[in-house]
């Protein structure tokens, strides 16, 4: 049974990592980025690729620190407790975790170049208002020994500022993932900042070639490089709403321990103490569930199994859920103070809800659970 308390070297990353993102990305890190129109700090990634953290799931060979996902589970936590804008998801985890997955020379170069923090991924497989990369119909028609691309993918997170993008679409032989620079012709991005201040786009393709060369994996075989990196970024995922949480827990009980009524703080009356509690003991719980999905991806390299795909999943979904207790409860205990823009709860309440809903809100990863437990 996988260990569900982070190990002596996994506390040592968190305490590292956490004393790096409170000086360098704290909250109003990411405040100061909105107010300027901003969705991404290039020299904050920079470091954070000096650091390793832009190779924590990219073999020593190709540069990077090979870490794991439960380290990578680690780190989204952290950057969960200030809200930091990287890409850090779809680069590091999502796209090296589909390039691990496949072989050759331009695949380990890309990894390289990941590791290096020299390139850029977004995850491009989308097309409705939900997650379901297995619906997808943008169409991939055969012409000559290539293809071309014709259709629309929406939320697609970091797409606007991304070099390169994982697309899913349709060939006559099924479902092909194809790896394509983001401003090949044909490609149009429209990109905008969600609520939570994070990087999304709609980008169109209209009669966009792609080759051979191109496509990631095998034609018509998209989901076997495919469903391990959206395992690994769901989890990652869920490690950060996890670690967002903490945060807005964390703020929560400063607030109760400093604002008095009747002459004490408000932490002294036992209905909020029982709430903070409770806040708590769903806060551990989740991160307990997070470190299972990372250990579960670690010791299955093909990320393959029906245990992992439900670990991941009740991952996802307590995160999501645990992620919204904790911003509500945030916001009702902080009182007006908690509705205003000056404050920064407010921050943690956007970024929960668009984490929710990307890679799958939770009632697609509740389903998933219950299918897999024969229900």
């Amino acid at each position: 049974m996988a260990k569900l308390v982070k190990t002596e070297e996994e506390v040592m990353l968190a305490d590292m990592a956490r004393g790096f993102l409170d000086e360098a990305a704290p909250v109003g890190h990411l405040r100061a980025l909105r107010d300027t129109g901003q969705t991404h700090d290039p020299a904050l990634w920079a470091e954070m690729a000096n650091m390793g953290w832009a190779g924590v799931l990219v073999p020593e060979a190709q540069g990077g620190s090979d870490m794991g996902h439960a380290a990578a589970g680690v780190l989204a936590g952290e950057m969960g407790r200030t809200l930091t804008l990287s890409p850090f998801l779809s680069t590091a985890v999502i796209a090296a975790t589909a390039l691990r997955h496949v072989a050759g020379d331009r695949a380990g170069a890309a990894l390289q170049a990941i590791a290096a923090g020299q390139r850029t991924y977004a995850l491009a497989v989308d097309e409705g208002t939900k997650h379901a990369p297995e619906a997808s119909q943008m169409a991939a028609h055969k012409v000559g020994n290539g293809f071309r691309l014709n259709g629309a993918k929406t939320f697609v997170v970091d797409g606007g500022n991304a070099d390169r993008l994982l697309v899913l679409a349709r060939a006559e032989e099924g479902l092909t993932l194809f790896d394509l620079p983001a401003d090949r012709a044909g490609i149009d991005r429209t990109g905008t900042a969600m609520i939570d201040s994070r990087d999304s786009a709609r980008v169109d393709f209209t009669e966009v070639e792609a080759t051979g060369d191109d496509v990631l994996g095998t034609v018509g075989d998209a989901m076997s490089v495919l469903t391990p990196a959206l395992q690994a970024g769901q989890a990652a995922l869920a490690a950060e709403a996890t670690g967002l949480a903490a945060g807005a827990f964390g703020m929560t009980v400063d607030y109760l321990k400093e604002r008095k009524q009747f002459g004490v703080p408000i932490g002294a009356f036992q209905a909020l103490q029982h709430r903070a509690a409770h806040l708590w003991c769903e806060t551990e719980v989740t991160a307990s569930a997070i470190l299972n999905a990372g250990r579960m991806l670690d010791e299955d390299p093909e990320n393959a199994t029906l245990a992992v795909s439900l670990a991941v999943s009740l991952a996802k979904a307590r995160a999501n859920q645990t992620a919204k207790l904790a911003v509500i409860e945030g916001v009702q205990m902080h009182g007006g103070i908690g509705m205003t823009d000056a404050f920064d709860m407010g921050f943690y309440m956007k970024r929960a809800r668009v984490a929710a809903e990307w890679l799958g809100d939770y009632g697609y990863h509740a389903e998933r659970v219950a299918q897999a437990r024969g229900f």
